[in-house]
């Protein structure tokens, strides 16, 4: 290796190696110079050309962590001398790598399906894969567009995952370090990297986690500034949003934890736009989950951040937000009591610790129930302000004692939502499940026993099997006394029951 004693001369070296199509002797001739010693005295007009044309080699030779390398080297020379031209070079550079992989991305014809079958891009080929590619039916022009996008889009992800390595932690690129990991996130969106994304979560959780507890070095990042910790939530909720997005809810819970923990750092609430959205988000993410109970409460805390801030929130707007809030609340399934042998295994204490957790992240101090929910609705007079279909539904479902109808009337009112409101049509069936427990226990207080038949035809949207299977569950752990006759094919209620079961133990 020639030793230079100008970068000037090298530069002309460089460029006379790749004249002659010896672009590796070019990079190498560059690295040298970006390394040694002598040369770390900065000129803006000599380094800058020199690590430009460096990185555009590495582009073109697929170099990852030779340009890793380089970045850093000229990271050091010039972090405190010129910043700014250390964030052109990485903008350029991260710009130029993501137009290759769109090229190759046109010329494969396909951007995502030829990389459905690419599990993690850190491990291109498994044994597993070798031989399924032997026997598999693709023709040539997959393989080839395969050939062609593949490398690309690692080596762009290799990109991201370098120049974020490089910037971590340093409140001189602090801005450019959120704008890459939103850019990383859109990646794995744009390409469908669910493994990359898991990856790209955990190393940036990592690098939060650097800053707390490498606070006190120079040129670290103070999240007691409100300007670095806004730009840390806005990174997370675009995390959130993508996670959402790419279907990883196991990832978007992780995130949800994140915001939290940085709320907690925070010596002032986040602006009410960002908590709304974040609100919004999390009544998404407890929806997938089937959590009825805290997408009600997330519903409701976007509910009330929009009414209270949002001034020019238009009628139909508030009228949408206080459905969602209602049907949502009234979708929670009626509570049931712990049976004995959850008790003894302390379940109920293993549900109020996770409820607890989940209702900190909604900033509640205690966990929420469906009874405080149905007060807080009331309170806010939410019944009242929702769609016209609505509002009487409130009422028939909590309030009336019409069992003979109830089913009926629910049912008539949930047809005409599905109907008229498509965005409401996911709660529906639960409140259906809601109105026919409603109906036992109501049916329970009147009778000692009814026909199966007689209530089959008080529901007009069920099955007698359904019914049982629906039921079977509250009368289990006794929060409905039934006892279910097929002999006569009835139900048996209250103390019917306890007189039957003291004359079997006689």
């Amino acid at each position: 290796m020639v030793y230079f004693q100008n970068p000037e001369n090298a530069l002309k070296r460089a460029k006379e190696f790749i004249e002659v199509n010896k672009k590796n002797d070019a990079l190498d001739t560059l690295h040298e110079v970006l390394r040694m010693r002598r040369h770390r005295q900065y000129q803006h007009d000599l380094h800058e050309p020199i690590i430009t044309l460096y990185l555009s080699l590495c582009v073109e030779l697929k170099k990852g962590h030779a340009a890793k390398e380089g970045l850093y080297q000229y990271k050091i020379l010039t972090q405190n001398t010129d910043i700014n031209s250390l964030e052109k070079v990485i903008r350029r550079f991260v710009q130029t790598a993501e137009n290759r992989a769109e090229e190759a991305s046109k010329e494969a014809k396909s951007s995502k399906g030829d990389m459905a079958d690419v599990e993690d891009l850190d491990m291109l080929y498994t044994p597993e894969s070798l031989m399924l590619s032997t026997v598999s039916g693709e023709d040539d022009q997959d393989r080839a567009d395969r050939t062609v996008l593949t490398p690309w889009v690692k080596f762009l992800w290799e990109v991201y995952r370098h120049v974020l390595d490089i910037l971590k932690n340093n409140n001189k690129v602090e801005k450019l370090y959120q704008d890459m990991a939103q850019l990383a996130f859109t990646f794995c969106i744009k390409y469908e990297r669910k493994t990359e994304f898991r990856k790209l979560s955990d190393s940036v959780r990592n690098h939060l986690n650097l800053i707390i507890k490498h606070s006190h070095q120079a040129n670290s990042i103070n999240l007691n500034d409100p300007v670095s910790l806004q730009l840390h939530l806005d990174t997370r909720l675009y995390q959130l949003d993508c996670a959402i997005k790419i279907s990883l809810w196991q990832e978007a819970i992780k995130t949800i934890n994140d915001i939290h923990s940085l709320m907690q750092l925070s010596k002032k609430k986040p602006k009410p736009q960002a908590l709304a959205n974040y609100y919004k988000k999390q009544a998404l993410v407890f929806s997938k989950a089937n959590n009825r109970l805290f997408e009600a409460c997330a519903l409701m805390k976007h509910y009330q951040l929009v009414f209270d801030q949002k001034k020019t929130a238009t009628v139909e707007e508030k009228q949408m937000l206080a459905s969602g809030v209602l049907m949502a609340t009234l979708a929670i399934p009626l509570p049931a009591s712990m049976s004995e042998n959850e008790k003894y295994l302390d379940l109920q204490n293993s549900t109020k610790d996770k409820n607890m957790t989940l209702a900190s992240y909604l900033d509640l101090q205690h966990a929420p129930t469906r009874e405080t929910l149905i007060a807080d609705i009331v309170k806010q007079g939410i019944p009242g302000k929702v769609y016209p279909e609505l509002q009487p539904l409130f009422k028939i479902l909590e309030v009336d004692f019409q069992p003979l109808k109830l089913c009926s009337l629910v049912d008539t009112m949930l047809k005409e939502v599905e109907k008229t409101y498509p965005d409401l049509t996911s709660y529906a069936e639960d409140v259906r499940e809601v109105a026919v427990l409603r109906l036992m226990r109501q049916l329970a207080q009147v009778y000692d026993k009814i026909s199966i038949s007689k209530v089959v035809s008080l529901i007009p949207y069920i099955e007698p099997l359904e019914l049982e299977l629906l039921i079977i569950e509250p009368a289990k752990t006794l929060d409905l006394q039934l006892r279910i006759d097929h002999s006569t094919q009835t139900f048996i209620f209250g103390s019917t029951i306890q007189y039957q079961r003291e004359e079997t133990t006689r």
